[in-house]
């Protein structure tokens, strides 16, 4: 069971399958016997379509407020044209990975039976509030020939030491010890030499964690052809988000995928998510897979400090992972989260 105290957690359930998969997470939290206090938060494309709202400061306050966040997915149909792009990305999103302080994006990968990255084991710390989606850029003579667009990454020493040093620190704390760094010094040589410089003035602080470096597109290949090589991979924003992307399908597909955006300062609450998206096209018909959000809530559980609910909740997942792949019968969304639910 868990502790007496009661968390008090929002809950983002957006768009598509988004409210779905929240509800089998919730319940399985409920199941492993943790008390949450939740209250829900409409945003989203949704709401932004009914009403133009996106994120004021008045509800940014009142998620400062509470021990957790957790978010289904956000986003509107593909191809529909009521939100412009970006609307969503940076005015919800990033505005509360920046607000929160979320400077952590920790995405775990445990291949399924099967998959090509069947006997991996890793996680991704993505650097998450910096790089190229700092927004730092802008648009000259917008629409003509001679048209201009620039895009900046920025990088802070601070930023990248604070993303670094948890790597290392999660690396000794799992038992793995073993950090990668990647990046493409070789053209991105400012900012890449950044990270690399901080990298290994970190990695001489914790003699005990082995090191290597991959460019990004070495690693790409990597990672479909020898997965299980990674214990902790550190990363910036942009290559994050696209090695989370493809590690989540070498492993058994991105609906299995998790993260975290977490404040290891515990200056503002965390927030908890699986990575994929709304996807409109099954939404309501019983059949989007819960796993990831289940997942993301085991996360949530362990940053809260139950961390006995969280492990035993993480080895259902898993647990039921590996039966799933073995099977060829269809599930629904709320025999699976049954399913967890009972094994704990």
């Amino acid at each position: 069971m868990g502790n007496t105290r009661e968390h008090r957690v929002a809950v983002i359930g957006g768009d598509g399958i988004g409210p779905e998969v929240l509800a089998e997470a919730l319940k399985v939290v409920a199941a492993a016997g943790v008390d949450l206090r939740t209250r829900e938060f409409d945003l989203g494309a949704d709401r932004y379509v009914r009403d133009g709202f996106v994120l004021s400061d008045e509800v940014l306050e009142e998620l400062r407020g509470v021990d957790a966040i957790m978010l289904g997915a956000v986003g509107p149909p593909i191809g529909s044209t009521d939100v412009p792009p970006g609307t969503l990305e940076r005015g919800l999103l990033l505005r509360l990975r920046s607000e929160l302080d979320l400077y952590v994006n920790l995405r775990p990968f445990d291949g399924v039976p099967g998959s090509i990255g069947a006997a991996a084991s890793f996680q991704v710390v993505r650097e998450n509030t910096e790089g190229v989606y700092a927004g730092e850029g802008g648009v000259l003579r917008r629409g003509t020939p001679h048209e201009v667009a620039t895009q900046g990454s920025v990088n802070t020493r601070f930023g990248v030491e604070r993303c670094v040093r948890f790597a290392f620190e999660l690396a000794e704390a799992s038992g793995r010890r073993h950090v990668t760094l990647v990046h493409k010094t070789n053209v991105l040589t400012f900012a890449g030499g950044l990270w690399q410089r901080v990298f290994e003035e970190v990695a001489r602080e914790h003699p005990g964690v082995d090191t290597a470096y991959q460019h990004v597109d070495a690693a790409c290949i990597y990672l479909v052809e020898q997965p299980e090589r990674y214990g902790v991979v550190v990363t910036d924003n942009l290559f994050g988000d696209i090695l989370t992307d493809l590690a989540g399908a070498v492993c058994g597909g991105i609906g299995l995928a998790a993260s975290a955006n977490l404040n290891p300062a515990r200056t503002g609450p965390s927030l908890f998510e699986p990575v994929h998206g709304a996807a409109h096209d099954i939404a309501g018909k019983g059949v989007a897979n819960p796993l990831a959000a289940i997942r993301s809530a085991a996360m949530m559980l362990e940053h809260l400090g139950e961390a006995s609910a969280a492990a035993r909740v993480t080895k259902a997942v898993l647990g039921l992972q590996t039966e799933i792949a073995g099977t060829t019968e269809p599930w629904s969304t709320a025999a699976v989260g049954d399913a967890v639910a009972g094994r704990l």
